[in-house]
């Protein structure tokens, strides 16, 4: 727990400070692209909780060349902190969903950039083709290639109901091929997904366990407006998390949880202006200081159930 700092759980902000010996900070970036879910391919609304936005209300615009939204953001960030070193975060949709040529302009302007000290992808299991793999395992020779994916579940109804667009096995053989290119993997997931009991988003907990993954993020579930998850909501087909429901359950997932895997988000945050439910969560310096607060209570930490989970010895990750 020592490396850990200030916090129970293995942070993204340790993480960072042990591998670029700083604080890191990223910036969001939008490649412009669209998403398999969206354009036709597979269907035409998305997943059933994802904003207009396409996850990436916070990125940058999309009508801008990425080395000037580089720019921008890195001089917001500097007017308010002395930072030296930012990660480019391609958020907005699928990112890989282009041609390879195109993402091979757009990612090398990233890394190019001397302040940038390595790129984070967030795409699809299902958008990674042979030549895209290949173009992230050379631009990984250069500077640091994470890449995401959204799994949120491993539990086949709830991913139809959220429309997901892959099964399970995709999913796998992406991290296989990723992970056989030293690619680090970061997995999403949400918690308090509508018809989930604790004991199934603990299963999907367990099972990243025995993934060759580097990264998760515990997404709480937001309810955001012109969504079909908010139309659900609003006709009372589900409720969302309280607050201290929210906070038993994901001290459970992280004391499930390999002490080695880096957690890059425990809440989430998601746009005021279009968040419907749960409002508790716009308080995110409350939610986090009420998470710590009851994890020093519970004298409990990330990894503290881990070696007695069956297989544990045999799912921790590779590094």
């Amino acid at each position: 727990m020592e490396r850990w700092r200030d916090k129970p759980y293995y942070s993204l902000d340790a993480m960072l400070r042990q591998r670029f010996g700083e604080k890191v900070y990223k910036i969001t970036l939008n490649g412009g692209m669209t998403c398999p879910n969206r354009d036709g391919t597979l269907g035409n609304k998305g997943c059933i909780f994802c904003s207009e936005g396409g996850s990436g209300d916070f990125a940058g615009s999309p009508s801008l060349p990425i080395p000037l939204q580089i720019e921008q953001q890195i001089q917001a960030i500097r007017q308010k902190r002395p930072v030296r070193r930012f990660i480019a975060y391609f958020q907005a949709y699928t990112n890989t969903y282009a041609p390879v040529d195109y993402l091979e302009k757009i990612f090398r302007e990233a890394v190019s950039h001397p302040d940038i000290a390595c790129l984070s992808i967030g795409t699809r299991p299902d958008c990674l083709p042979p030549k895209t793999l290949q173009l992230l395992e050379t631009l990984n020779a250069v500077k640091p290639v994470w890449v995401e994916l959204g799994l949120q579940t491993i539990h086949a109804q709830t991913a139809r109901y959220i429309r997901r667009g892959y099964d399970l096995e995709c999913f796998e053989q992406a991290v296989r091929n990723l992970h056989r290119r030293n690619l680090e993997i970061t997995v999403h997931t949400i918690l308090g997904l509508p018809s989930e009991s604790r004991k199934e988003t603990l299963e999907t907990i367990d099972y990243l366990n025995r993934q060759p993954i580097q990264g998760i993020k515990l997404q709480l579930l937001h309810v955001l407006r012109d969504t079909d998850l908010a139309a659900d909501y609003l006709a009372g087909k589900f409720q969302v998390l309280s607050r201290d429901v929210y906070l038993d359950l994901v001290i459970d997932c992280l004391e499930r949880l390999s002490p080695d895997i880096a957690v890059h988000r425990i809440t989430g945050d998601g746009p005021k202006s279009l968040l419907i439910a749960p409002l508790w969560s716009c308080r995110k310096r409350e939610v986090l200081n009420a998470l710590h607060h009851r994890m020093k209570l519970r004298n409990t930490w990330q990894g503290r159930c881990f070696q007695s989970l069956p297989g544990s010895s045999q799912g921790a990750p590779s590094h």
